[in-house]
């Protein structure tokens, strides 16, 4: 039998071993970084001329010829069940909640139906996000014949990813219709509007922009099983289906800023009249304030609108933001918070001609580690749709004005404090 150690062995031991784990600890989030620079564009076109450089900028290509449908809160899931219905070679799906209840068994019987058909039903769902499928909802579906796999399970393998989410939500039938938006699988989606009830945007699209939408499926699909689908049921030609030029954002290149932060970014650089953002979770980086500062000192009126703590599904993030809500309102952006639902919708319009729809939100998790897929639309008609939706919700919202911000409560100070602090994993 060995001797103890001395003391002072012991403490070295314990010292070094705790070097080592900082050190791993370094070594798994450094590999998940990136170079981050202060991001700048000068340019003094419009943004409906520049949607082929912001398309560029953003690894993305502006693609024309689009239809475009906007499906707001509860119709969209009417919309987008009656669509599985008609599938007849693909339903490909993708998102990051779904939780058990009402409208998890509608989608799980549509899911179902297809695959009895004979349908090529494939869906990936976050392992964080939608753990309650991974029981006898994920069974119930691989019975039927639907091929079901989940985004980075806890395992030694994803050890470097366990924080990287897909937070994407679409889905692509036949290759030929694709819904993108923010809406989840949660019975609070699926019901009236009001305390408790969750707002939210999605936009169904028909023309050659679904190729892109079935591209990004296909990026984390493939990561995760190998697979790799061509031919017509997938990627068919697609005639022009109307009018609007469509961009998405979605990738997330090694060593360099994702295409969501870039796409965000350079379009509130590039605004001239307005800049209206409709998100649940907007949490800022400095340079994007030192950015909407610049706006509004070029005469762009920026306007900001999201739930209140009370009626968000996470106030942490809601004091994580209002960290910096005073150095917005010192800039000159106005800031709305509407206290009667989740606004859940991730949208921001340019100028009243050019929208943002998708499923990022803006904050750091947004736009630096989740998987997340935004789409850039040049058309003035939506761009109105969109802001008829943002003045009908702050018609009932408050207005954060600065003199009486700065007198909130210090435990509501140390509170935003405490959960900016670790706002990227919120």
């Amino acid at each position: 039998m060995n001797p103890p150690l001395p003391d002072s062995w012991a403490a070295i031991a314990a010292l070094l071993l705790g070097v080592l784990v900082i050190v791993l600890g370094l070594v798994l989030w450094s590999v998940r970084r990136h170079t981050d620079p202060v991001l700048r564009i000068g340019c003094d076109q419009p943004i409906d001329e520049l949607v082929p450089s912001l398309a560029g900028l953003s690894l993305g290509t502006p693609v024309a010829g689009n239809a475009v449908e906007l499906l707001e809160n509860a119709a969209f899931f009417d919309a987008m069940l009656a669509a599985i219905g008609t599938a007849q070679r693909t339903v490909h799906f993708e998102t990051f909640l779904w939780k058990d209840g009402a409208l998890s068994g509608r989608l799980a019987a549509a899911l179902e139906e297809r695959a009895r058909a004979g349908v090529a039903v494939r869906v990936l769902l976050d392992a964080i996000g939608s753990k309650q499928v991974r029981g006898p909802i994920a069974e119930r579906l691989r019975a039927a014949g639907c091929r079901v796999e989940f985004f980075h399970k806890r395992s030694l393998r994803h050890l470097g990813m366990l924080n990287d989410r897909t937070h994407r939500k679409m889905l692509i039938l036949d290759g030929r219709e694709a819904f993108v938006g923010g809406h989840c699988i949660v019975d609070d989606w699926a019901g009236e509007i009001g305390r408790g009830g969750v707002a939210d945007i999605s936009l169904r699209l028909q023309g050659p922009i679904v190729h892109t939408v079935q591209a990004a499926f296909s990026e984390n699909w493939m990561g995760h099983t190998g697979e790799m689908f061509a031919g017509d049921a997938v990627f068919p030609p697609l005639p022009a289906a109307g009018e609007v030029i469509i961009h998405a954002a979605f990738v997330k290149p090694e060593g360099s800023a994702p295409a969501v932060k870039v796409f965000h970014h350079a379009a509130i650089c590039l605004a001239r009249e307005r800049i209206w953002i409709q998100n649940p979770y907007f949490i800022p980086e400095p340079d994007t304030i030192v950015a909407f500062g610049e706006a509004v000192a070029r005469g762009v009126d920026v306007r900001v609108i999201m739930p209140t703590t009370g009626s968000s599904d996470n106030a942490m993030v809601q004091h994580a933001g209002h960290r910096n809500f005073e150095r917005l309102l010192q800039v000159g952006v106005r800031l709305f918070e509407y206290p009667d639902a989740l606004l859940h919708q991730k949208v921001m319009t340019i100028d009243g001609v050019w929208s943002a729809v998708g499923s990022s939100n803006f904050d750091d998790r947004s736009f630096e580690t989740n998987d997340e897929i935004t789409l850039g639309l040049l058309d003035p008609g939506l761009a109105g749709q969109l802001d008829a939706i943002f003045e009908r919700y702050a018609a009932d919202a408050i207005e954060v004005k600065l003199d009486q911000w700065r007198r909130r409560s210090l435990w509501h100070k140390l509170k935003d404090h405490a959960a900016y602090s670790i706002n990227e994993f919120l």
